[in-house]
């Protein structure tokens, strides 16, 4: 039996339009004209999908949504609007959509959303293959956006610190995106000098510079109908800025020597491990380059906020360097994972793939024990300091809740940390009266 479908639509047209569709579909469904009347319907009847019109009296869209979000969180909503901009589907994707439908839509349209949502086609699959590992649920919602708009060509902004995977993010927005089947071409920016990395961007003609004994194609020319990562971009030299921008704003590119410019059809992702608004503020980085690369911006959290997924790569890693050092090893030992869940991290997933290959390496075992870690003692967490003038019930309170927190609300990884019984760390929240 199909699972059942919400419209919430004011426009009764437009209601029974999408009706219609879904039934033929061979879905159940059910219709609301405002958000008010489809969260009672919910109460009463839960939906695995709802569609939602944005722009809806007395409570909007948005704010629907996040209604069902705290009541049936299960459920997967997709938004829609007839104010087709990035900015109205970002919003939402923000606040918990899991797609969005333009008005006015085709059949095929409504049916293809149908069969993700209800056939369970694919998005943990495809999040899965890109090589991302997570089970973090901030990291998954920023995967489920990211998945989402993949499909426009909005230039990406990808912040984060070093070793956070900000490239293989890239490359599974670019695999998700109607250019996956494009080239995708990367760009160290911080790797050339100015005068090299124009030609190496935008390409040179025979003669142009000592040196230039034929012409050559630049990156944006190589990433034509694909991809173009420009790493690193905060380090582009303001002078070079300019001329980026130039290239985003008309889509072509001059040549170093040329006499005329050259089409490119290329969506840019830039990636920074820097503050780039920042950047902007201390006059290192041009306003209208950073607005024109922020359409769609990500904020990819360093490891350390996401301890719950430090086990599971850590295990990753693990077989992955077994199998190719010819190693025996296949387990973290307990007090393993319990050290590695004390280190802070401060080179990110790079550094516990390093750790881990070092350490499966120095393995003659079976488990992978403390000892064959190398890692920085400045970096593991130190025991706190006792304010005076506090009770130990506070004190224990906000120690557990804050490891909850650390470890991505993961309840079995907080108790290992803390050296207690799951039960205990469930007691514990039933007496603070936390939902977690």
């Amino acid at each position: 039996m199909m699972p059942r479908v919400l419209v919430v639509d004011d426009e009764p047209m437009m209601r029974k339009s999408l009706a219609e569709t879904i039934r033929r579909y061979g879905a159940e469904v059910m219709v609301a004209a405002n958000g008010e009347e489809a969260l009672q319907q919910l109460r009463a009847t839960p939906a695995r999908l709802i569609f939602c019109d944005v722009r809806m009296p007395q409570m909007d869209g948005l704010e629907f949504l996040r209604a069902v979000r705290s009541q049936l969180p299960q459920a997967q909503v997709v938004m829609i609007t007839a104010f087709g901009s990035v900015e109205t589907a970002v919003e939402a994707m923000k606040e918990g959509a899991d797609d969005f439908l333009l008005k006015p839509f085709s059949a095929d349209r409504v049916e293809a959303i149908l069969d993700r949502a209800l056939q369970g086609c694919g998005q943990a699959d495809r999040i899965a293959e890109s090589g991302l590992i997570t089970q973090d649920p901030k990291l998954k919602a920023i995967l489920t956006m990211a998945e989402r708009v993949a499909s426009t060509d909005a230039t990406v902004l990808i912040e984060g610190e070093s070793g956070t995977g900000k490239e293989l993010f890239a490359r599974a927005l670019h695999g998700w995106s109607q250019r996956g089947t494009g080239p995708f071409v990367a760009v160290n920016c911080a790797a050339l000098p100015e005068a090299l990395l124009e030609s190496e961007l935008f390409g040179h003609e025979k003669g142009s510079f000592t040196g230039a004994i034929a012409r050559r194609i630049g990156r944006f020319e190589a990433a034509h109908q694909g991809t173009l990562l420009l790493d690193e971009i905060s380090e582009i030299p303001l002078g070079l800025q300019a001329k980026l921008l130039r290239v985003l704003q008309e889509h072509e590119v001059d040549r170093v020597g040329g006499s005329r410019p050259v089409k490119v059809d290329v969506r840019v992702i830039a990636t920074t491990n820097r503050a780039l608004r920042q950047e902007v503020m201390e006059g290192r980085f041009r306003q209208d380059l950073f607005y024109r690369l922020n359409v769609i911006h990500f904020q990819l959290p360093p490891l350390r906020d996401r301890a719950g997924d430090i086990p599971l790569l850590a295990q990753h890693f693990l077989e992955r360097y077994a199998e190719l050092h010819g190693s025996q090893v296949g387990e973290l030992a307990p007090e393993t994972t319990e050290l590695l869940l004390k280190y802070h991290w401060p080179g990110n997933i790079r550094e516990l793939e390093n750790a881990v290959q070092r350490a499966v390496i120095l393995c003659s075992g079976r488990q992978l024990t403390p000892k064959q870690l190398v890692l920085d003692d400045t970096q593991l967490s130190k025991p706190g300091v006792i304010q005076v003038g506090r009770t130990f019930s506070e004190m224990e309170r906000e120690f557990i809740l804050e490891t909850l927190k650390r470890a991505s609300g993961n309840r079995t990884q907080a108790a290992k940390i803390l050296g207690l019984s799951v039960r205990t760390i469930r007691n514990k929240l039933r007496e603070y009266r936390v939902e977690i």
